[in-house]
């Protein structure tokens, strides 16, 4: 571990079957005034909803509502979301849902006492909050984001064509608490479980491949990488399996509350590509992110060789014998994409509905990061985008 680094994480976490229960722990140390949030209603169909509300009202809790949080929460709805919550007065924000509502609670947590714009304010300037932040509790009903366990908040903009997320340094912003029950899961239809299972894979590979040191944050990485595989692979054909589902639901959590990216520089562009895409097609998260990594890795692949080959040996089993690290590490991303093809994942942009004509206008929306191993040029951006149609 070279790197110097502050670790922090206040959450707390209540995991397994009836979980639900521990709401009445935590609600009694906020006020009156909740301001429950969630997304197109299947909270409603499932009793999820249900079994929330007679906990809050029995708790004494006064409870106003932001419904119809979508896959991409946008800045018109954080707008909507602001003039909800002021009106209510809200003591906590309390999210039902997967990682977009969450996402959005801690948008909206940062922006209700905000001076001014919070889109100019967090998503263009990147400035940490000075006002209140409203406490936020999570009911997570479906895995990959991680957002149960960070202070990261991903918004849309559509008139900007722009979806940026912003990690805040203050560890107020993230959940005080989080709901982690598998079951919740179980009703998910396949396409967004294993755009979940990708979103947690790629969450993990953007921390993994950024740094040369012997850190221990990849040994930890390459366990959850593991695990991942074995049970995405029983998920993938038994979407009933509790195990299987109850360790994706935790990998999810550890890939993305931080502990892995300690000690290292991290490498966020296959994030920064899908969002990109996000902004102009609306496209489920993880399918974007399954879209461009390929084209993307097999990019950087020279410039991080040593760490593709330990991908490859120490994540897929590839036999190092007779083999050139660059055969070894080629052999490592050909299994990363038999895998992805296995579960079903989406992997062209055009079948996202991205057409030639948008390939310089996604270039332009795309951000460029600096911690992975090839800091890329606009020229380079639009290469990997075509090669990803």
């Amino acid at each position: 571990m070279l790197g110097n680094f502050t670790y922090c994480n206040p959450t707390k976490l209540y995991f397994g079957k009836g979980a639900i229960k521990y709401l009445n722990d935590e609600l009694p140390k906020y006020g009156k005034k909740v301001v429950l949030i969630y997304g197109g209603g299947s909270i409603k169909k499932n009793g999820i909803y249900d079994e929330v509300i007679d906990i809050l009202k029995s708790n004494g809790k006064d409870v106003a509502e932001i419904s119809g949080v979508m896959p991409n929460p946008t800045v018109v709805k954080l707008y909507e979301g602001m003039d909800i919550a002021r009106r209510h007065g809200a003591d906590l924000l309390l999210a039902v849902g997967g990682g977009s509502v969450c996402d959005y609670a801690k948008a909206l947590a940062v922006s209700v006492h905000c001076e001014g714009d919070p889109w100019e304010k967090y998503y263009i300037r990147f400035e940490e909050p000075v006002c209140p932040v409203v406490p936020v509790g999570c009911v997570l009903t479906m895995v990959g984001t991680g957002s149960e366990m960070n202070a990261g908040s991903v918004i849309t903009n559509h008139a900007q064509k722009l979806k940026i997320g912003h990690v805040f340094a203050d560890e107020s912003i993230m959940p005080r608490f989080s709901v982690l029950d598998p079951v919740y899961t179980l009703t998910l239809p396949h396409y967004q479980m294993v755009a979940g299972i990708y979103d947690i894979f790629s969450h993990i590979c953007e921390q993994y491949f950024s740094g040369e040191d012997d850190n221990t944050s990849d040994y930890i990485s390459e366990g959850l990488f593991r695990s991942l595989l074995t049970s995405s692979r029983i998920a993938n054909t038994d979407m009933q399996n509790y195990e299987a589902r109850s360790n994706i639901m935790w990998t999810a959590t550890w890939a993305l509350n931080t502990l892995v990216s300690r000690g290292k520089t991290t490498d966020w562009m296959v994030h920064m590509l899908g969002q990109a895409v996000g902004a102009y097609t609306d496209a489920t998260h993880g399918m974007t992110l399954a879209a461009v990594s390929m084209a993307y890795y097999r990019h950087i692949l020279p410039y991080g060789l040593k760490k593709f080959v330990r991908f490859a040996q120490n994540v897929w089993g590839v036999s190092p014998e007779g083999k050139s690290d660059e055969q070894i590490a080629c052999e490592g991303l050909a299994a990363m994409e038999s895998w992805m093809k296995e579960l079903g994942l989406v992997m062209n942009l055009t079948d996202l509905g991205v057409t030639a004509d948008m390939v310089e206008g996604i270039a332009d929306s795309t951000l460029v990061m600096q911690g992975g191993y090839k800091v890329l040029d606009r020229a380079e951006i639009v290469e990997i985008i075509k090669a990803s149609l």
